[in-house]
This record gives C-alpha cells, sequence and structure tokens, in this order.
C-alpha cells in the first residue's frame, strides 16, 4: 500500500508542485474596511489622515456610518464616544515644550519671523458654529453676529502647532474673559512659563501678554506694531489650517454643546497627531468667522452648564 501511494505522488509530482507555484491564496476583501476600500490618497482625502497614523495611533478608533450603513442615532453615539477617548489624550499631545531646551528653541524660531524676541506663544480666539441648543442658556451661544458659537481660544507655537486650547465658552464671552480664567494665565502670572504671548488688541496689555498700540505715534511704535502683528499672524494661520483639515469646524456642528466642545478638542488633538507626523501639507485659507445655521439637529439638546 505504502509504494503504490509512493508510486502515485512521484508521478504527480510536477503536477503538484505547479499547482502549489501558480494557484495564488483567495482573498477576499473587506468591503467595511476603509483601509482596504481607499488607495493611500482617497483614504487620506476622506479622513484628513494617512493610513499609518490611523493604523499607528488611532485604529480601531475611526466610525465611518456610510461604510457600515449605521443608523444616524449609532454614528452619533459612536462619535460621542471615539471624540471623548480622543480628548482624554489631550495633556499628552497638546502642550507647551516641557523643558527650557525646547521653550529656548521656540523663542528663537519666534524670532526669526519677524526678530520679535522671547515669544512663548501667540493667542487668539475663534468662533465654531454651533445649532440653537436652546434651553434657559441658549442666548448666552448667541455671538456678536447674532448666530450661535462656541468662543475657542488657541495658543499656537511657531511650527503652527496647539500649545493649549479652551473650548468651553459661549460665543457671547469675550476673548479677555476666556483668557482671564484660563488656566495658561496662571502659568504665565507664576512664571511657569517664560517669555511673552502676543495678543489682539482685544487682549488687555500685561506683563506678560503683549498687544499692538491702539495709536501708533511713533516710528518705534510703528515698528512695534508691524513685528508684533508680522509673528501673530502665525495664530491665525493655524486656525486657517485647522478648520481647513477639519470641516466640521468650519462649516458649523449640529451636535450638543457638550459633544461639540469634545469634537473641537478632539480634532485638535489629531491636528497635533496629523502635524507630528507631516501630515498636513495644505496650504491655510482665509477665515471669516461668518456662521452659517446648520440644519441638523440632534434628539434631546441639552445645554453645557458654564
Amino acid at each position: 500500500m505504502k509504494r503504490d501511494l509512493d508510486m502515485i505522488y512521484n508521478a504527480n509530482r510536477d503536477n503538484f508542485d505547479l499547482l502549489e507555484m501558480h494557484i495564488p491564496r483567495r482573498y477576499i476583501r473587506d468591503m467595511e474596511n476603509p483601509m482596504e476600500v481607499y488607495h493611500e490618497t482617497q483614504f487620506k482625502m476622506r479622513f484628513r489622515l494617512s493610513k499609518d497614523v490611523v493604523r499607528n495611533i488611532l485604529l480601531p478608533m475611526i466610525v465611518c456610518g456610510d461604510l457600515r450603513r449605521l443608523n444616524q442615532a449609532t454614528v452619533s453615539r459612536c462619535i460621542k464616544r471615539f471624540t471623548r477617548r480622543i480628548s482624554a489624550h489631550s495633556r499628552n499631545y497638546i502642550k507647551f515644550p516641557h523643558n527650557e531646551e525646547g521653550l529656548q528653541e521656540t523663542q528663537n524660531l519666534y524670532k526669526r519671523i519677524a526678530n520679535f524676541p522671547n515669544i512663548t506663544g501667540c493667542i487668539a480666539c475663534s468662533h465654531i458654529s454651533i445649532i440653537n441648543p436652546g434651553g434657559p442658556h441658549a442666548e448666552l451661544f448667541r455671538n456678536r453676529k447674532r448666530t450661535f458659537s462656541i468662543n475657542v481660544q488657541v495658543i499656537a507655537g511657531p511650527r503652527l502647532e496647539i500649545f493649549d486650547i479652551v473650548a468651553r465658552y459661549p460665543g457671547s464671552y469675550h476673548d479677555s474673559h476666556i483668557f482671564d480664567r484660563s488656566s495658561v494665565k496662571g502659568k504665565f502670572q507664576r512664571r511657569e512659563l517664560p517669555g511673552y504671548l502676543l495678543g489682539d488688541a482685544g487682549y488687555p496689555c500685561l506683563p506678560y501678554l503683549l498687544t499692538p498700540f491702539r495709536e501708533v505715534r511713533t516710528p518705534g511704535e510703528r515698528n512695534y506694531n508691524r513685528a508684533q502683528i508680522h509673528t501673530r499672524n502665525v495664530v491665525e494661520r493655524l486656525v486657517g489650517v485647522l478648520k481647513r483639515l477639519f470641516p466640521c469646524l468650519r462649516h458649523g456642528l449640529g451636535t450638543k454643546v457638550s459633544t461639540s466642545c469634545y469634537i473641537i478638542v478632539a480634532c485638535a488633538v489629531l491636528y497635533n497627531i496629523a502635524l507630528a507626523h507631516r501630515e498636513i501639507v495644505e496650504e491655510p485659507i482665509q477665515i471669516n468667522d461668518e456662521f452659517p445655521e446648520v440644519p441638523f439637529q440632534e434628539e434631546e439638546m441639552k445645554v453645557l452648564v458654564i
């Protein structure tokens, strides 16, 4: 019996080898997996990040309702859970340089822009449009343009990185009021952070926060304003790139206020991750802070109590 089997094998050995060499293993494509559905360029256009960054840092947190045919309520719950998880890592990805060498490098890079010394960051606020949250506190979110928004404070680094973000105050709150209540103000007051912040004329001029002259009387003041505004343009560019990378921040959010705050911080975290991995190549756009009304409404809308 063994001899017969050996004869059969020897007679068909060449055929077996041929089959092993030329018949590929069957591969079934997972049509629900965006990693397989889209090639690299399509994937990055859709999710704003490369496959490597998503695979190595964010997977398996991506939510895509149209691929998995989830209903809107399920997608909303997934987005809420996803953004809260990402926001929980904000301290790891949104922060000032943690050592003297990093802070000195930051100041050197800022000085190269317009020869303005000892600058640690540039500060500005930008409005993110939301729907009318309803309830007794709704009017707090109506901004100076009579639409509803969250006023978001951002501090930029010289490479357009986000050093600090505050995303919890209604659109009616003034920029200086948000800064006055922020933790970063205390850090500069206690000199835990060296150098100066640059802000626009909406902020008060403080020993650690430099603003432009409202009325220029001398050539020195004119040169100061020119350097201050040119250097401060970094934070304006940052906001433009951030809103371009995440169009939901430009067109408006249709979620409840608390979820919208988490979405904003999550976008900032993803932005810094993308920047660190050289994923951001788009040119910044000019943001005019026009707030269109968002048609989508989420059930059981609740206002974030400040």
